[in-house]
């Protein structure tokens, strides 16, 4: 899943439509189905579920890469959808 947003984020940074049409999902009615139903038609498949899944895998392996374990999560790690946005802003 991590080499498909990859993939995905370099293919919208070298084509503008792409890339318009991810940051569009912000605005949709339900934004992550959106914004996965964009990135499947342009050839990078991605379900709603992968994509929190892998948001939810980072911050867990962070979480518990702490010696001992941190007392609370780095909040927002876990949303791969915004940090994928913001990586293409």
């Amino acid at each position: 899943m991590e080499e498909i947003l990859a993939k995905l984020l370099e293919a919208a940074r070298e084509e503008e439509t792409l890339r318009k049409k991810l940051l569009d999902s912000r605005n949709a009615e339900d934004p992550l189905s959106t914004f996965c139903a964009c990135a499947t038609e342009a050839g990078f498949p991605i379900t709603v579920g992968e994509l929190v899944a892998i948001g939810e895998e980072y911050s867990s392996n962070l979480h518990k890469s702490v010696n001992g374990g941190a007392e609370y999560p780095m909040e927002g790690w876990d949303d791969a959808y915004e940090m994928f946005l913001a990586a293409l802003l």
